[in-house]
């Protein structure tokens, strides 16, 4: 009786301090958990660009070619071959895409034996950037202008020859601008950056940049009003107003606007400026057209081209089969100089004829 009595006893015990555990480890917190997030893989991609390019008049001593990365005659020439890299982890993100070609060279023409630094002519983006709010993003380093409609890749412009005002510039800021977004598709970005298209200066002078951009509810039509000025590095004052329209008419045909005006000022004003549309027709998701009509005023002889107008027009199909693009294009300009080309014989005229027949390819 006794012994059962005992054992009784130390069941009971055992019991109630089992009970008295359980209640301390529930009264416990949870062990802390870091809630950092997972750090993603990085994002490559990149493109190629090739094309042939014939003047018709075949001139034996003149490309009869004003615009960047086609001054070739009779030849096939390969454009720039890009690799990009694109990573973020939480607020922060870095994006860097190399160029190496003559459209990458020429793209970065104050750099290589122009400065010393020859690794940066293969640069054609590297910066960082911070999301600071949900409404403030900082970025910080080198990446293509913001203004202009076309851009130095060739697979995103629906023209593969350039016009007249991305061919004078700029091409490229470097520095550091903020983007700050007002309400609904209304934003703005300011920022500060070496004069234009410089990735390295000792010039102490700066370049101030801005953007307004909006759009309508639906996205279809959007709108960026583009600023760039301050002092080069020769000492003279730059400003350039830039306006870019574009609008989505019906699923298969939209248009794009640019109008830009850049005055420069040494020992007085001077300024050049010009305006082109741009009408595109998608009839199939395989077959695209694009024509391009542009006026271009250098009257006052800001930049190193003839001292006159231009207009230019460049019909370009695309062809797209899968991540090949196949783009024949046919361009004419015209000179309000005569001289400003040449015929075969190298004579002067007013105007030339040109044919492309290009290919990208993005992966």
């Amino acid at each position: 009786m006794v012994k059962n009595f005992k054992l009784l006893m130390i069941a009971i015990v055992s019991f109630v301090s089992a009970q008295a555990q359980d209640s301390t480890k529930a009264a416990m917190p949870a062990p802390k958990v870091d809630s950092v997030p997972p750090n993603p893989s990085t994002t490559f991609s990149g493109s190629l660009d090739l094309y042939y390019r014939y003047n018709f008049a075949n001139s034996p001593s003149s490309f009869n070619n004003y615009t960047s990365f086609t001054n070739s005659q009779n030849s096939f020439e390969l454009g720039m071959a890009t690799i990009r890299a694109d990573h973020s982890w939480a607020k922060a993100g870095v994006t860097v895409e190399l160029g190496f070609g003559r459209r990458a060279e020429e793209f970065s023409y104050n750099d290589g034996a122009a400065n010393g630094f020859f690794s940066l002519k293969n640069v054609v983006q590297a910066y960082v950037y911070y999301q600071l709010t949900d409404k403030i993003k900082l970025t910080a380093g080198k990446w293509g202008t913001h203004i202009g409609y076309e851009v130095v890749d060739a697979a995103a412009n629906r023209n593969y020859s350039m016009s007249y005002m991305f061919s004078y510039g700029p091409f490229f800021n470097t520095g550091i601008k903020a983007d700050i977004a007002i309400a609904g598709k209304t934003a703005i970005m300011v920022g500060i950056s070496n004069p234009t298209d410089n990735s390295t200066t000792t010039a102490v002078q700066k370049m101030a940049i801005a953007q307004i951009s909006t759009a309508t509810p639906d996205g279809k039509w959007k709108f960026f009003l583009n600023y760039q000025g301050g002092h080069n590095t020769d000492s003279s004052t730059l400003n350039q107003f830039d306006l870019v329209l574009t609008g989505t008419i019906t699923d298969k045909f939209s248009v794009g606007f640019n109008a830009t005006e850049q005055t420069v000022k040494i020992a007085e004003s001077n300024n050049w400026w010009g305006a082109a549309l741009y009408l595109n027709i998608d009839p199939s998701p395989k077959f695209g057209a694009t024509l391009r009509a542009e006026y271009f005023d250098n009257k006052d002889a800001v930049l190193p081209i003839p001292a006159g107008n231009f207009m230019e027009y460049t019909l370009t199909g695309q062809f797209h089969l899968g991540k090949l693009t196949f783009m024949p294009e046919i361009r004419y300009d015209n000179s309000s100089v005569d001289g400003a080309f040449l015929k075969h014989d190298d004579s002067p005229t007013k105007n030339t004829f040109s044919g492309i027949l290009a290919a990208t390819y993005v992966f």
